[in-house]
């Protein structure tokens, strides 16, 4: 359950009638993003109301003439898809924060500057997020409103979604301490063993994770690794 401080009205009016619960203003987007969420844990109470804040509750009758169905549960699911959420004006910064940080990365993770060929740092995104005035959404999901920040992003900073290819060099020792990393990072294209023991593969990644991948091998690998960022096509 969630204390009622915390919690929002979701709000849905159909057939002359008015249906709210009181929720996690946290589970919103996972409901809309159609994740399985188990309501009962972020409700106040599992109850259905014609007014929360008066506690009134509709007819059974009319919860199954609108929804098909009675159970609060199942009512609650569908009041999110279908009506309206209100938060309050700090609940919706924080949504709207927290969504924006999500963009960021996710641009950081896979833009480059395409005159430089190197990453954009995340504060130059928000820097420029902020100039372009970036209005951010806080019930759609952070993948869904990248492509219109990007637009909006363009007239200000040289930027595009792009794909790196690093050819890698290791040792039989260093195999073991970095293959896992490199795996998790991006997807192997190409991979073989040499005679004299060494390994060498090709792994694409995005491009914006491109100096923070060949510091991590370095690391591993007490900067004894070699490395080649591939020119052409991904």
């Amino acid at each position: 359950m969630v204390d009622i401080e915390d919690a929002i009205v979701a709000r849905l009016e159909s057939h002359g009638e008015t249906f709210e619960i009181l929720i996690d203003p946290k589970v919103v987007n996972l409901i809309r993003e159609g994740k399985e969420v188990d309501l009962a844990d972020h409700m106040v109470i599992d109850e259905v109301f014609r007014n929360a804040r008066k506690g009134t509750r509709p007819e059974e009758k009319k919860l199954q003439e609108v929804f098909g169905n009675t159970d609060p549960l199942q009512v609650a699911r569908q009041i999110i898809l279908k009506g309206e959420v209100q938060l309050t004006t700090q609940q919706r910064k924080e949504m709207q924060e927290s969504k924006r940080k999500r963009i960021v990365a996710e641009i950081a993770r896979n833009a480059i500057n395409p005159q430089t060929s190197a990453p954009h740092p995340p504060a130059r995104i928000e820097a420029a997020m902020e100039e372009a005035r970036v209005h951010i959404d806080p019930f759609k999901s952070a993948e869904s409103q990248i492509e219109n920040v990007l637009k909006a992003l363009r007239p200000l900073i040289p930027i595009r979604f792009d794909k790196v290819r690093i050819a890698v060099k290791l040792t039989g020792d260093q195999y073991g301490r970095c293959y896992d990393y490199i795996a998790q990072s991006g997807k192997i294209t190409r991979d073989e063993w040499q005679s004299n023991g060494n390994w060498i593969g090709i792994v694409e990644l995005p491009a914006g994770m491109r100096d923070d991948f060949l510091g991590k091998l370095a690391e591993r690998t007490k900067g004894d690794v070699e490395t080649k960022i591939l020119k052409g096509a991904v």
